[in-house]
């Protein structure tokens, strides 16, 4: 009996060398045999913040059909996948796995940025590049692998610091301390108050109470501007308790205050703006050209995740073209080491429905922000 348990134990122990081994081997090589180039992406897709997955869906696809409609790269076409994260860190990086192992070469990361932080690391580890189109948290670019297409978070923290001085005297703020966009926008903000020499009014919320803004809005209701760097639903809320309270102050938030504008009516009656680097009336000509697309395909006005997607996909085929890239197999670590070097080199840029666009090795994107002013 001793006998037979030994050569069973020794047989289970073959098996899990023979096992490890080919993990360890399946983690250093790319053996997807694909026809098409694949770039995969997670996003939320149901769940709260659902709309923005799917403007992005939108949006990328889209830009993979113009793409595939006028010849792909080389004559070889480009398919599209994004797996629903549910703005989830641990649904991305779930998401990522079941992606990498159905041949996914280069991405678009992930949409918002939690879920966005927790792909990245897992892209990091097998140097799959990413060009986000909406994460703007800092630590989402980190890795030498990490690019994005929108503004950073504290980029438009100190863009509105800026707008605001010498122009308003009496400046408030409201800001959601439990979501790192917002905590992300407003630190930066209050970082270069400070440099100007500025003072402001701060009031918060969290996760757990952004029903009722009333209490914020009264304590803020003198102020000349309430800057708001948090999303849309509870801004159009902000908006209709400044109403109530009799608040004449201009609302003014950032790229998260795209889709505002059905959150209120005529009866909002403050001015309300937002930082964006997207202007749906642009008569710029890539941008009408892509609101005129989208609108014959979906029946439906685009937004700035719509558009980030967009440029996102554009901005991957533009360098991988430039780059040479002419093998369909090519394994994403591979891949990456050509784009990298192509879309932070001096001679590359690329204008899309977002503006004109550069990147240096740090993964942020330069381009010129607008102010756009909410048709009620």
């Amino acid at each position: 009996m001793k006998k037979i348990f030994a050569v069973v134990l020794a047989l289970a122990m073959i098996v899990l060398c023979l096992a490890s081994c080919e993990k360890e081997q399946g983690s250093k090589s790319y053996a997807a045999n694909n026809t098409e180039y694949f770039i995969g992406a997670t996003g939320p897709l149901t769940g709260g913040a659902s709309s923005y997955g799917i403007s992005v869906q939108k949006g990328a696809t889209l830009a993979i059909e113009e793409i595939n409609a006028a010849g792909g790269l080389n004559g070889v076409t480009f398919k599209f996948d994004m797996k629903d994260d549910k703005a989830e860190p641990a649904d991305a990086a779930s998401g990522y796995d079941m992606l990498y192992e159905a041949g996914m070469q280069i991405s678009l990361g992930s949409v918002t940025s939690g879920a966005c932080a927790s792909f990245a690391e897992k892209s990091k580890n097998d140097n799959v590049f990413f060009i986000t189109p909406s994460a703007s948290a800092a630590n989402v670019i980190e890795n030498a692998n990490a690019f994005r297409i929108c503004f950073g978070d504290p980029d438009q923290g100190v863009l509105a610091a800026q707008e605001f001085v010498n122009k308003y005297e009496n400046v408030g703020v409201i800001y959601d301390t439990s979501d790192p966009y917002s905590s992300g926008i407003f630190d930066a903000f209050k970082a270069e108050m400070e440099k100007l020499g500025a003072e402001f009014k701060v009031q918060t919320f969290d996760a757990e109470n952004k029903k009722d803004f009333s209490t914020q809005v009264e304590a803020l209701k003198d102020c000349d501007v309430i800057f708001l760097p948090i999303y849309y639903t509870e801004a159009g809320l902000i908006a209709k308790a400044a109403v109530a309270k009799g608040s004449s102050a201009l609302i003014f938030g950032c790229d998260g205050l795209d889709g505002v504008a059905d959150q209120i009516d005529e009866t909002v009656t403050n001015t309300v703006e937002y930082i964006t680097p997207f202007d749906v009336n642009s008569d710029a000509p890539a941008t009408a050209s892509f609101v005129k697309a989208f609108k014959e395909k979906y029946d439906e006005t685009p937004d700035q995740f719509a558009a980030d997607g967009y440029d996102a996909v554009k901005v991957i085929f533009e360098a991988m073209k430039a780059a040479g890239i002419n093998d369909v197999t090519i394994d994403p670590s591979s891949l990456a080491d050509k784009v990298i070097a192509t879309i932070t080199s001096s001679s590359f840029k690329y204008t899309g429905a977002t503006g004109e666009m550069t990147w240096d090795a740090s993964g942020a994107c330069t381009k010129v922000p607008q102010i756009v002013t909410v048709e009620k």
